[in-house]
C-alpha cells in the first residue's frame, strides 16, 4: 500500500534510533531504523508492561512512491499508533 503524505510527514518527524514514547495511555519503547541510504526504514514499538506491539517497513522507491508494509497487522493499526505516538 502506498503511504500518503500525511503518514509520511508523521513518520519522517520521528527521531531515528531508540527512544521512549506514549500512545494510547501507555509507555512504549520505539526504534526507528534507516537502511539502504534511507530507501528502507523500519519502525518497531513495544508496549512497556503490556502486550502491545507495532512493526512496519517503509520502502521509498526511485519514482518517489513510498510503500508501507505492516508486519502481520492491519495498516489501520500502524496508522493509529503513528498518529497517537508522542515521542520523548
Amino acid at each position: 500500500m502506498s503511504a500518503d503524505p500525511e503518514f509520511l510527514a508523521k513518520f519522517d518527524a520521528l527521531p531515528t534510533g531508540g527512544y521512549g514514547g506514549t500512545a494510547f495511555g501507555a509507555r512504549w519503547r520505539v526504534t526507528k531504523t534507516v537502511m539502504a541510504g534511507g530507501r528502507s526504514q523500519k519502525l518497531e514499538a513495544e508496549e512497556l508492561g503490556g502486550t502491545g506491539y507495532v512493526s512496519m517497513n517503509l520502502y521509498r522507491l526511485a519514482d518517489g512512491t513510498a510503500i508501507l508494509k505492516p508486519c502481520e497487522m492491519p495498516v489501520e493499526d500502524v496508522r493509529a499508533f503513528l498518529f497517537e505516538l508522542k515521542a520523548d
